[in-house]
Order: C-alpha cells, then sequence, then structure tokens
C-alpha cells in the first residue's frame, strides 16, 4: 500500500532563501495555458515523429531529442532508457486534457515497448516501463500491463548482487572486474516497489529497499552531494573506484543525478513509508535548493560545480517533480517551501527562456537541456525526459492546488 502521510521535523530547519508566496498562486493560474501549449506542440511532435517509427529495417523507433543542425527529430532504437519518456508524455497529457488523440497514440507508442519486458543489459528497463506502461495501467486503471510490469521487474532483479546489495547500473551481468552503480538507478525502483503489490513476490521490494539504503549510504558526501559513478569490489564490497561520469568532476555535484536523489528518494518514502527515506530526501533536496550555485531562476547549471556554464532544464524539471511530491510528506512549513521552489522552477521551464516556440526544438516543449556535456553529446537541446518530468511535476502540482 502506498503511504501517504504528514510527518512533523519542526526541529529540523528549512535552509530555503525566504520566496515569494505568489509562486504556486501564479503557477495554479498559469497551468491551462501550459497545458494548451504543451498539447499542440506533442500533437505537432507525434505527427513528425509518426512516418518515422520503423526504420529502414523495419526497427520499431522512438523520439528521442533533436538535431539542430539537420533540423529533424532523432529516434532511439526502443532499448534505449528514454525510450519510455515519449510515450508517458503522451499519457500525461490523456491524463490532463482528457483528449483521446493523446490516449489512442500513447497506445500505439507505448505498444512498441513491449519487449524490453525481458531486458537484463542495463539497469534502465524501469524508466522504460513505469513511464510507459506504468502509466497506462494507472491512468487507464486496467491490469491488461500488469504481466509486463512483473516480467521487467525480474529483468532488473537478475542486476542485482546479494553480496553488495545494490543493482548493477551499467555493465554486463557477470562482469568480475567492474560493478558500476549511477543514482540515475534511483528512478527504476518504483518498477520493484510496484511488481511487488502486483506479484506477492517480496523479493521486488527487498531488492528495492536494500539498493537505495545501500545507495544512501555510499553515494553521497556529507553535505548531501551525489558522486555519479561507484565502482564497487566484488571481492569485499568497498568502493574501489569513483567516476565523474557525467559530472564535472568526482568531487562536485552533477545537477541530475541530485535530482534523480531527490525524486528517488522521496518515492522510496512513498512506497514503503520508511522514516529514513524521507528524511534523506530532504537531505539531497535541501543540498540543492541552497546551494550556492543554484541560480536565481532555480534551474541548476548541468553541474553545481560548473557556474556560468549550461543550464540543464531536464534537471530542473526532474527536481520540480520530486519537490512538489516531497512538499506532500513534511511539516507544514517545509512543505510550503518546497513547493514553492518548485513551483518557481516549473514557471521558469513555461517562461520563453526555456519553453520552446513552434518548431524552433523540434516541438519539444523545453530547450536548454544538457545529456552528458563531458561526453560531448546533448549540449544545449531538448531532452524527451525533460519533458516528461516538466508535465509530471506540473500534474502532480495540479492535483495539489486542486485540493487546496
Amino acid at each position: 500500500m502506498k503511504v501517504f502521510v504528514i510527518l512533523l521535523f519542526s526541529s529540523v530547519p528549512f535552509l530555503c532563501n525566504a520566496l515569494s508566496p505568489s509562486h504556486s498562486q501564479k503557477l495554479k493560474a498559469a497551468l491551462p495555458e501550459i497545458f494548451a501549449k504543451s498539447a499542440a506542440h506533442y500533437r505537432a511532435l507525434d505527427a513528425a515523429a509518426a512516418p518515422r517509427m520503423w526504420n529502414k529495417n523495419g526497427k520499431p523507433m522512438i523520439p528521442r531529442g533533436f538535431d539542430h543542425k539537420k533540423r529533424e527529430i532523432t529516434m532511439d532504437p526502443i532499448h534505449g532508457w528514454r525510450t519510455g519518456h515519449f510515450p508517458g508524455s503522451l499519457w500525461l497529457l490523456y491524463e490532463v486534457t482528457g483528449d483521446a488523440f493523446f490516449r489512442d497514440r500513447a497506445i500505439v507508442w507505448t505498444g512498441l515497448l513491449e519487449p524490453n519486458r525481458n531486458l537484463d543489459w542495463h539497469h534502465d528497463v524501469g524508466f522504460i516501463i513505469m513511464c510507459s506502461f506504468g502509466n497506462a495501467r494507472r491512468i487507464l486503471k486496467t491490469d491488461s500491463y500488469d504481466s509486463i510490469i512483473v516480467d521487467s521487474a525480474k529483468a532488473l532483479s537478475r542486476r542485482f548482487s546479494a553480496q553488495l546489495g545494490v543493482i548493477r547500473s551499467w555493465g554486463k551481468i557477470g562482469d568480475e572486474k567492474d560493478f558500476l552503480v549511477i543514482p540515475d538507478n534511483m528512478m527504476n525502483l518504483e518498477l520493484l516497489t510496484v511488481a511487488e503489490r502486483l506479484s506477492g513476490e517480496k523479493h521486488f521490494g527487498k531488492v528495492a529497499r536494500s539498493h537505495a539504503t545501500v545507495t544512501m549510504k555510499n553515494h553521497f558526501r556529507a553535505d548531501g552531494g551525489t558522486y555519479h559513478v561507484l565502482n564497487y569490489s566484488q571481492k569485499d564490497g568497498r568502493i574501489q573506484e569513483i567516476r565523474r561520469g557525467q559530472g564535472a568532476s568526482c568531487f562536485t555535484a552533477w545537477s541530475r543525478g541530485q535530482s534523480w536523489a531527490i525524486y528517488g528518494y522521496t518515492m522510496m518514502y512513498r512506497e514503503t513509508g520508511d522514516r529514513t527515506y524521507l528524511e534523506f530526501a530532504q537531505k539531497v533536496s535541501d543540498y540543492a535548493i541552497n546551494h550556492p550555485n543554484m541560480p536565481e531562476d532555480g534551474i541548476p547549471y548541468w553541474d553545481f560545480g560548473a557556474p556560468g556554464e549550461e543550464r540543464d532544464s531536464s534537471a530542473g524539471a526532474v527536481m520540480a517533480a520530486g519537490l512538489v511530491e516531497l512538499s506532500r510528506y513534511v511539516d507544514s512549513g517545509k512543505s510550503r517551501g518546497y513547493l514553492e521552489f518548485a513551483a518557481k522552477q516549473l514557471l521558469s521551464l513555461a517562461s520563453s527562456a526555456y519553453f520552446s516556440e513552434g518548431d524552433e526544438a523540434g516541438h519539444y516543449l523545453l530547450k536548454h537541456g544538457v545529456g552528458n556535456k563531458p561526453g560531448g553529446s546533448e549540449i544545449d537541446t531538448p531532452l524527451n525526459y525533460g519533458d516528461y518530468y516538466f508535465l509530471e511535476a506540473l500534474v502532480r502540482f495540479k492535483e495539489l492546488a486542486c485540493t487546496k
């Protein structure tokens, strides 16, 4: 059973600077226009992507991003980690608009991803399945997709090491040299907790809780900032290597990784009711909100140690989605602070500084995402997962706004 409770942490000070009380009010008033513009964008994006749903070899493809030089949408094979986000955005737009067009198109794109139910060669099956089939199950209120979710959880569980207590993020199962884990993996754990409820298999929940707990112990500095890549020794369980991964260095916090942690530990509290996860979600959130390099508009630089460089709109979107949910579970003082900061982020993302006009970004919603700067990939560009978490944050905010 999912747990929605309010816990009192009056002894834990909220370190945020004072925020305007009007952010939430402004966002609530702006929601209809934001959703209408988003729906128009995604109708156009779907129309542009549909002719490329199948590549020349007859393989299914999913919209990924946008090539500014070629002025065309980029497409991914269905096994890519971000392939659940485009159909997930369609599901969210159906949820808020009630327009059957988005439901019907979401069903088509989601169906392409079913072969991923047995995917175990990377950890992102949780992203793929929960954003697509998970949303389909929730919004349509159907059990038609339950077996896909359970099979996918079995596949993800095969990457778990009982010796280390964590799920292998990258690399092949059985690799004896490296056991690489990244904070992104927190986002895959909901697949396991949902599958536990659907199947009654307790192993899924044990894997999720073990991974979250061990990651909490090893993957963060004392101040709450995250490392990106840890390499575990399979001989003694120690951390044998820290890699910067997609971050600026091993000693700074890659902003999207920090956002994955905010979202992931909030989700794990909701799924388990374990207050340790709630307390940690607040710690990693406060690190980001109060970081001296956090810009005034709330949209972080691609790395907290790289002020003045590119912003990452996707990191802001993921963070906002996590903070809106986190605001439900804490005392009223902190709740307001988290919600106001998220509202500020969402207003920024909905502004012309980040929200695209017409086809300037291939009809994606958000500009200025950063995929992997150290790898020279997708820098200052739209990202389909940025759109997804932007929409999810708005949907979550709308649910809260309508109950107040």
